[in-house]
């Protein structure tokens, strides 16, 4: 279904996953009349959700047609999450290409759908702190953002108490605590480590922050541990858009979502301002156009900033946005040290322990915090991980059968600790992303090229962060450990890019203002990762939900004062 091409909207949402939904639902609720373009289709839970499937339902035992996997998506099958279970939720890359020089790989990791990539995401849920938020005013490095976590903290508030994250409380400055369900437990692993780690260095270590339910909330029913979050799930027991925000919307009458909607650029007046959207029909490849008082652009970081680059006239020929030449500069990804382990042997057992739990452990930044200053590098880093028997595993590796090799198997269940580090990407210029001159995707778009990579400063504190792992697996004497990667990870693969169209109080510095308002056109808002000013070493969702709440706030008031 086209758009009312007559009908002027309120406002117009660029985007259903985790910034989208919010906006939507806040807009909503305060009586402005929201259209949503989603540049992909509906997922329907009978027919693509698969938490509830064993491998011998599946034609290829859940490992997937590898062959196809390579024609149709050879990015996105790189990823943990996209398997035979699951790869509909990601996009095929053939029809969504995107080039970078062959010295600076990037992954993008993409998932074009109603919801976006909150059906598979990870459901990390951390809340930023001034060590965020204010960390130039610490180090002296780039911008702060322009509002302190105190500003934030009741939009925290709001998300959290919505959507329903389990967690524990610390009392921790770095890793400030929240509205929390009760918290996961930790298995009998997780303990001793915890316990050891706390003793030997100082360190706390916490169940996972997750937005699972550990109790029904809000109508939803609490987990089940069936622990296949990112293939779907049944009762919405871990937040996703289309369960819990876009349906809240949707009850106020005033939405109206149009899926398989590409945008592919802003319809901008001779005055500077949007009147809304040309969008391409995904399956008929007809051009449409939607019209709205105010635009907000929440497709995801470099989506959102590939939109405004691709919005070009006479009075913006660089792009909606880039008036300073900053808009596409500061892309900002996490990057990991994986891979480290081992058995702990004190636990090796015939009695094997509940499995299914959704949510690892956490250990907290630490460094270049108060009082652990490492003067190698700026800003700091994070642990997670988990600990549980591996009786399959074990299983598979193992040769043999018959009953003597079924006794072998569970004779000592081997109990495996896992750890890996992630660390946070300073904002650099030169981390960039901008048009292509030659190459389009499936409907004509012009695609991004994207030069991205890490410094010296990622390399220092990654030679940092694998000295810590190994002294965690020391004081834990783990058997047959294995050691940290040597190699960084591929900018991109861990899926948080962030920056590209950044918030601050200096327009010469900077693409949107305290409010995610462009500083050049005052009717176009950008709520997602790509308003970020640094990343931090914590997940970005939480936060992308808690700045999309408020600027909505400030979306909502500024309508009634007739200043937009």
């Amino acid at each position: 279904m086209a758009a009312n091409k007559t009908r002027v909207y309120d406002a117009l949402v660029v985007g259903s996953g985790a910034s989208g939904g919010w906006v939507a639902k806040e807009l909503t609720e305060h009586s402005l009349e929201v259209l949503m373009l989603e540049a992909g289709p509906p997922r329907i839970p009978s027919r693509d959700f698969t938490e509830h499937a064993w491998p011998y339902q599946l034609k290829y035992r859940g490992f997937g047609d590898q062959k196809q996997l390579l024609v149709d998506q050879p990015v996105q099958r790189l990823c943990y999450a996209c398997d035979e279970y699951s790869h509909q939720f990601f996009v095929n890359d053939n029809e969504h290409p995107y080039t970078f020089p062959s010295e600076k790989p990037f992954m993008w990791i993409r998932g074009r759908q109603v919801g976006g990539k909150t059906f598979c995401w990870a459901r990390e849920s951390y809340r930023y702190s001034d060590y965020e938020f204010r960390a130039a005013r610490r180090d002296g490095y780039e911008e702060n953002w322009p509002f302190t976590y105190q500003e934030l903290e009741p939009y925290y508030n709001r998300v959290e108490s919505f959507i329903g994250v389990s967690a524990s409380y610390e009392g921790l400055p770095q890793m400030p605590d929240g509205k929390f369900l009760p918290a996961m437990n930790l298995s009998c692993g997780e303990v001793l480590a915890r316990d050891v780690i706390q003793k030997k260095l100082g360190w706390r270590l916490m169940p996972d922050r997750v937005a699972n339910l550990t109790v029904p909330h809000n109508g939803r029913p609490a987990c089940h541990f069936c622990d296949q979050c990112q293939r779907g799930c049944h009762t919405a027991s871990y937040f996703n858009s289309p369960s819990v925000t876009l349906p809240a919307a949707a009850r106020t009458g005033r939405f109206t979502l149009l899926s398989d909607a590409i945008v592919s650029h802003l319809l901008m007046n001779r005055e500077g301002r949007a009147e809304g959207v040309h969008y391409i029909e995904r399956v008929s490849g007809a051009h449409r156009e939607a019209r709205a008082k105010v635009v907000i652009l929440a497709a995801g970081a470099l989506e959102s900033t590939r939109i405004l680059l691709n919005s070009q006239s006479h009075r913006f020929p660089s792009g909606v946005g880039n008036s300073s030449g900053v808009l596409g500069h500061y892309l900002m990804d996490h990057f990991t040290i994986e891979g480290a382990g081992g058995e702990l042997a004190s636990l090796k057992s015939a009695q094997r322990e509940p499995v299914g739990n959704p949510c690892g452990y956490l250990i907290p930044k630490y460094v270049n915090t108060e009082g652990h200053r490492n003067p190698d590098f700026l800003r700091g880093y994070r642990f997670d991980g988990g600990a549980s028997q591996q009786l399959y595993e074990q299983a598979f590796m193992l040769p043999g059968f018959g009953s003597g090799w079924r006794d072998r198997v569970r004779r000592e269940i081997p109990y495996y600790f896992s750890i890996e580090a992630q660390g946070e990407c300073l904002p650099r210029f030169d981390n960039y992303v901008e048009l292509d001159p030659e190459v389009k995707d499936a409907w004509g778009i012009p695609v991004l090229r994207i030069h991205a990579s890490y410094g010296e400063n990622e390399r220092k504190m990654a030679k940092a962060m694998r000295a810590d792992i190994g002294s965690v697996l020391d004081e834990l004497k783990v058997k047959n450990p294995t050691p940290p990667s040597e190699e960084l990870s591929v900018f991109g693969k861990n899926i948080h890019e962030c920056g590209t169209a950044r918030m601050g109080t200096d327009p010469r510095k900077s693409v949107l203002n305290a409010h995610n308002q462009l500083h050049d056109a005052r009717n176009i808002f950008v709520t997602d990762g790509a308003a970020f000013v640094t990343q931090g070493c914590y997940e970005p969702t939480l936060t992308i939900m808690a700045i999309s709440s408020r600027a909505a706030d400030y979306i909502v008031d500024a309508n009634k004062k007739g200043e937009l």
